[in-house]
């Protein structure tokens, strides 16, 4: 990836995450940059992965592949005792 395009962005951060960036950079032996595109990579990952969850729970609820609420929270409710249920399905 040494010859790939790159574009500088700018962010305005809080005074104390930019502090906390510093003392990661120095104690990881490696640029502010990198610590940022590190948190950036992650972060995509992260709501990419959400994105996905979330368009593969909307599509069970239009196949109606769903639990109600109320066996859920019965469920959830016997968690506490000695009569637990079993998890709906």
């Amino acid at each position: 990836m040494a010859n790939a395009k790159t574009k500088v962005l700018t962010a305005h951060v809080p005074l104390q995450l930019a502090n906390q960036i510093d003392l990661m950079a120095v104690r990881l032996e490696r640029s502010r940059g990198w610590i940022v595109k590190q948190a950036l990579v992650g972060w995509i990952d992260q709501e990419e992965e959400r994105s996905r969850l979330t368009r593969e729970a909307l599509a069970d609820v239009d196949l109606g592949q769903v639990i109600d609420h109320q066996s859920v929270q019965a469920w959830a409710d016997s968690l506490a005792t000695s009569k637990q249920l079993q998890v709906p399905r």
